[in-house]
C-alpha cells in the first residue's frame, strides 16, 4: 500500500514510517498540519491515510481526513489519535481510528485488515483489537 503519514509529532511519524515500511508499504509522505497535508493530497498518491486528529495548526485532522475523502474517494483514513472523543460520530468518511498508544503487533494486524479492505472489500480477516471501525464501515464491512 502507499501511505500518507499525517502526524505532528516528528518521533512518532519516523517511528510510523519505519514500521510501515518494514512491512512492505511504501510511505509517499507526512505532514504536520492541513497545509502540508493538502500539498500532499493534491498528488493523489495515497492508497491509506493515517491521520492524527490534533496537529501543529490544531485539531484540524478532522478537516484533513475530509479534504482526502473529497480529493480521491478511493483512499482509505484512519485516525490514529489518543483522542477519540475528538472525532465526529460520522468519522467524516474515514474507515475507524486506531487509538493511541498502540502496539506494533496492533498495527501490523489493522494494516493487514486494512490492506484486504481496499484491494478486496470487505476484509475475509477478524476486525484487529486496536482497530474501532467507524459506523459506516462496521455496516459495509461486517456481516
Amino acid at each position: 500500500m502507499k501511505v500518507l503519514i499525517v502526524e505532528d509529532e516528528a518521533v512518532l511519524a519516523m517511528d510510523l514510517e519505519f514500521l510501515l515500511e518494514e512491512a512492505g508499504h511504501e510511505v509517499v509522505g507526512w505532514a504536520t498540519c492541513l497545509k502540508e497535508a493538502d500539498q500532499l493530497i493534491e498528488q493523489g498518491a495515497a492508497d491509506l491515510a493515517l491521520v492524527d486528529v490534533h496537529l501543529t495548526d490544531g485539531i484540524t485532522g478532522v478537516t484533513v481526513a475530509d479534504h482526502i475523502r473529497r480529493a480521491n474517494d478511493e483512499a482509505l483514513v484512519v485516525f490514529m489519535t489518543a483522542n477519540p472523543k475528538l472525532i465526529p460520530q460520522d468519522f467524516v468518511g474515514a474507515v475507524g481510528v486506531i487509538a493511541k498508544p498502540y502496539t506494533v503487533n496492533g498495527l501490523h494486524a489493522a494494516l493487514r485488515y486494512l490492506e484486504q479492505g481496499i484491494a478486496m472489500p470487505p476484509p475475509k480477516l477478524k476486525v484487529p483489537t486496536g482497530l474501532t471501525l467507524a459506523p459506516d464501515y462496521l455496516s459495509r464491512w461486517m456481516p
